[in-house]
């Protein structure tokens, strides 16, 4: 069955460690507590292990949402008993679409993270069911994922992709970035066989697909206060569990489907299952063998196979209370629902009576006492057995509790707000240097006075994963603020800056950071998409974009950054929003690898206004003998007035050219607002 699970200390190491396919030890303890009523759902973390959550959908006779219900109008009865509501929210996600400037057909993915406005969005997550799906498939598969991503998945979502089989390749962390997640659908491949006769091998992939749809619904449990649902792309499981004399694994296999059914629910998960074949499936492998002599069963052995798989797909989808997607070419309609299910609902929660971990099935019934209206909720749950897991567990024993806890969330906390920034430069070969700008919003920072001095200290964790969940580079750093009262009305008006520089080798990260200030101890998580370019390959390669501006020079600054210090008016800032009296400075460089022959290299700037007007340009040019015959890199600065931009949104774009007839090129872009 493979290694036993290890958990890294992040929930990218989480999140992959269920991939490895064997059975998790022990079940994430429940996290969050109370969520208050809101039109957003709240992120909190600690709850007591007999919390119990769970969301409704409320309609009208013609099937519309009705939002004005009040926690009085709800009663939730547990085995018959009616249960003291303690938590309750009413839930209503909008769907952002991507918002690409008017000259563009894809948005620019933005380079700052921030978390200062709470998160607002569906968690979804996607799992590509290779263990289950023919080979000579797999194009139906990646077309069905591609089409929920573009036409379905929100910009205000996060989402992850993972496959049954365990595969790092077509994985993706949760993220927003559509273009990341396309690409990681784009690496998936089926690996059943068009031929499987062996029942142990067909057992073994049945098995290991439900312990990893368990697997990820209890990795989804400790997030509270929300809708969270796994959509399941696939062909189901076709394993003949109402046949244990032919199939020697039938009752391990339904044991492991009800398994994943119950953690569904203890974890309030819904499953949501994606037959990309749609009408006639199986219809191709029938027509392939009906030619074949002494066959003459095989026709009628699909059958019963699609038969079995889709019913797999529809129990543990309608059991979770989700829908399965089966026989159906235009998949729009069932991509919408799985929206609308996600985005209008109500949070209830409560502490249950029965408090005992005894495994048993509990029956549940949520009522409303306004006629006429209809309530799709689940049906019940199965209660855990056993002590509770330490939901850090597997985290570094130095890292604070709350840390820990806040890490393992995919969902970002917002107590403390955040911007974050990162870019890219040549480092120690091959390791590239990545500056990273970190801003801290001073509305939750809680300085206590102490003799004329303002005290604060911030708990700073910084970790940067690879695509395999190590952790390359980072760690704790602990910042104590000791100002007097100027520094400290500073710091209250405009807030906090630290700066940092990891090292990485080239490839795809994702930074995670998480900061909790001491005095009141709010916490605030952030994560960052990071690509780190091998700034040996190609001809020409440009580092990222960093700016700096008049404006941001009131936000104190721990540690400006001594790599930029010489090159930029003031510290880099994470801010991409600025007043129209405001002057901007950039930076990048332009690493040229081409040193056989003399050349020049264009460097050209651009700032582009939201119908692709060209609102400022500069041109520069730079000469390969500057490097000495050396592969190197050109700085660029630049100073850039935005007097005579109106109020509005830009695209900056740097591009650099090198002047041979086969020449490369390099070239990046950013978004940024006037007000």
């Amino acid at each position: 069955m493979g290694p036993s699970l290890r958990f890294t200390g992040l929930f990218l190491g989480a999140l992959l460690a269920v991939l490895q396919m064997p059975v998790l030890r022990g079940q994430s303890a429940p996290s969050p507590a109370q969520p208050p009523s809101a039109q957003r759902p709240p992120v909190t973390f600690k709850v007591e292990i007999n919390y119990v959550e769970l969301d409704a959908v409320v309609t009208d006779a013609q099937g519309g949402f009705v939002g004005d219900l009040k926690k009085e109008d709800f009663q939730v009865m547990e085995e018959g008993k009616a249960q003291a509501i303690t938590a309750f929210t009413r839930v209503d996600i909008p769907v952002e679409k991507p918002d690409p400037p008017l000259f563009k057909t894809a948005a620019v993915e933005p380079d700052v993270r921030s978390n200062i406005e709470p998160f607002n969005g569906r968690v979804l997550l996607i799992v590509l069911d290779d263990l289950n799906t023919d080979f000579r498939r797999t194009p139906l598969v990646q077309a069905a994922a591609r089409q929920f991503v573009r036409r379905y998945v929100g910009s205000n979502d996060i989402v992850a992709v993972v496959t049954t089989g365990g595969s790092t390749r077509a994985a993706q962390e949760f993220t927003s970035s559509r273009p990341r997640l396309i690409a990681a659908v784009d690496k998936f491949m089926g690996r059943k066989s068009p031929r499987v006769d062996s029942d142990a091998e067909r057992g073994f992939f049945a098995r290991n697909t439900y312990t990893t749809l368990k697997n990820l619904a209890e990795f989804l449990g400790p997030i509270r206060g929300r809708r969270k649902s796994i959509v399941w792309f696939g062909e189901g499981v076709s394993y003949d569990i109402g046949n244990p004399f032919a199939a020697r694994d039938a009752d391990t296999v339904r044991a492991a489907m009800q398994d994943t059914i119950a953690a569904a629910n203890r974890a309030n998960v819904s499953f949501y299952g994606v037959d990309a074949r749609g009408i006639g499936a199986g219809l191709d492998e029938a027509i392939e063998i009906s030619g074949i002599p002494d066959d003459t069963n095989s026709t009628s052995a699909i059958a019963n196979e699609v038969r079995r798989a889709q019913d797999s797909l529809r129990s543990v989808s309608t059991e979770t209370g989700g829908f399965a997607v089966v026989n159906q070419n235009d998949l729009n309609a069932a991509f919408a629902h799985v929206i609308r299910d996600n985005s209008s609902y109500y949070v209830l929660g409560y502490y249950a009576s029965n408090d005992k971990r005894d495994g048993k099935f509990r029956n549940l019934e949520i009522r409303v006492t306004r006629p006429g209206v209809t309530v799709r909720a689940r049906k019940g749950y199965v209660s855990a057995r056993g002590k509770p897991a330490d939901p850090g567990a597997g985290f570094d024993a130095r890292m604070p509790a709350e840390i820990r806890e806040a890490l393992s969330s995919p969902v970002p906390a917002s107590d403390l707000g955040l911007r974050l920034f990162a870019a890219p430069f040549t480092g120690p070969a091959p390791k590239a240097s990545v500056a990273v700008v970190l801003e801290i919003d001073p509305a939750h920072l809680k300085f206590v006075e102490k003799d004329g001095t303002f005290n604060e200290q911030l708990d700073v964790h910084m970790l940067a994963l690879d695509a395999n969940s190590k952790v390359q580079d980072g760690g704790p750093q602990v910042v104590p603020l000791r100002l007097s009262r100027p520094n400290h009305d500073a710091v209250t008006r405009n807030g906090f800056r630290l700066t940092r520089r990891l090292t990485l080798p080239p490839g795809k990260y994702q930074l995670r950071v998480a900061v909790r200030e001491s005095n009141g101890g709010a916490i605030g998580t952030l994560s960052y998409d990071l690509d780190v370019p091998d700034f040996s390959k190609s001809p020409l390669q440009m580092s990222g974009i960093v700016l700096a501006s008049a404006s941001a020079l009131r936000v104190p600054t721990a540690n400006p950054d001594p790599g930029l210090k010489d090159v930029l008016p003031g510290p880099a800032t994470a801010v991409r929003e600025f007043p129209q009296n405001d002057q901007l400075a950039l930076f990048a460089e332009i690493y040229d690898n081409q040193t056989s022959v003399a050349h020049r290299v264009a460097i050209a700037t651009k700032v582009l206004a939201d119908d692709g007007k060209v609102m400022f340009t500069a041109q520069d040019e730079r000469s390969s003998s500057d490097l000495q015959g050396k592969s190197g890199g050109y700085g660029y600065t630049l100073n850039l007035p935005l007097a005579q931009l109106a109020p509005g949104r830009y695209v900056l774009r740097v591009e650099a050219r090198t002047l041979l007839s086969n020449g490369g090129t390099a070239a990046r872009e950013l978004e940024f607002r006037v007000r």
